[in-house]
């Protein structure tokens, strides 16, 4: 990971002056995904990339729980699980509306080390990320911004790496072939994070815990409206024979505000105004009326 000089990030993050921003707030206080639903929240089914060929994406992999820190909480909870086979791999993604390019986001999320169950050593990606569709190999308008934890390793790695990656664009399997700007940390994120991105002035700047950890621009700035997402896969299958297990991931909320560059402190501020407030969820964004595939 390179070192970010932080007096020198925080001057790109003046906010832009307007008298009302546009955001959209969600604290997950839903009772099941047709509530989820209606909030314009879509929930991945069937097969395709990312994951292992052959796994599926499915509906029992998104639900919300209640907060076992809070009574008065709950959460968005992610669960991928395996046999060790390919038929018997489940996945979770799920999307919101594709209207979203510069500004603020940010979302409050648990990382797991382990299984809930089974044998542990598959390698898992747990996300927060947002991406607009691929309309062919090497489309030249693709955009994507990933907060990306792997607790196993995976991609070339051995043992648990943070990334924080910004797309040009992108080959599918089986052909694979990527044109990204990374970097990341080695060691374990077991645990809550507040994970913030900015998104403005040719800059994608993004924040671990308050603190600056990437930097990316140039080819790699976003370029169309995106969607929010968040979503957990497995890279591959270890060798752990029949035994299933389960991975898990929370999300306590998530934030966006277009075009308004805030610093982690003053996400943390408006969230807390809007839990102040009671709002479990706000969405003054406007549509683009752009098709939201929910399929990457």
């Amino acid at each position: 990971m390179r070192a970010l000089p932080a007096l020198v990030l925080l001057a790109t993050l003046a906010p832009l002056a307007h008298a009302e921003p546009k955001l959209f707030f969600d604290d997950f206080q839903y009772t099941d995904r047709q509530a989820m639903a209606a909030k314009g929240w879509i929930v991945r089914t069937g097969s395709g990339w990312p994951g292992v060929e052959g796994a599926q994406f499915w509906a029992d992999g998104v639900r919300v729980i209640a907060d076992p820190a809070d009574k008065n909480n709950r959460l968005l909870q992610l669960r991928a699980a395996t046999d060790g086979t390919a038929k018997g791999t489940r996945q979770a993604q799920l999307c919101h509306a594709r209207k979203y390019l510069e500004g603020t986001y940010a979302a409050r999320v648990r990382f797991h080390d382990a299984p809930v169950s089974g044998p542990d050593g598959d390698p898992i990606v747990e996300t927060f990320y947002l991406i607009s569709p691929l309309k062919a190999p090497k489309d030249p308008d693709y955009s994507e911004a990933d907060f990306e934890y792997l607790p196993n390793g995976g991609w070339g790695s051995n043992g648990a790496y943070f990334y924080a990656t910004t797309w040009e664009t992108f080959i599918p399997a089986p052909n694979f072939w990527k044109d990204n700007q990374y970097d990341r940390v080695a060691g374990s994120q077991e645990g809550w994070h507040t994970l913030v991105l900015t998104i403005a002035g040719q800059q994608v700047n993004y924040f671990l815990d308050g603190k600056p950890f990437a930097r990316h621009g140039g080819d790699y700035y976003p370029e169309v409206p995106m969607s929010i997402n968040f979503n957990l896969w497995f890279t591959g299958l270890a060798s752990l024979g029949a035994a299933r297990r389960e991975y898990q991931q929370e999300v306590d909320w998530v934030l966006h505000v277009k075009d308004e560059m805030l610093t982690p402190a003053q996400v943390n501020e408006q969230v807390k105004t809007l839990r102040g407030a009671k709002v479990p969820f706000r969405d003054t964004v406007p549509t683009r009326g752009l098709p939201s595939p929910c399929n990457l």
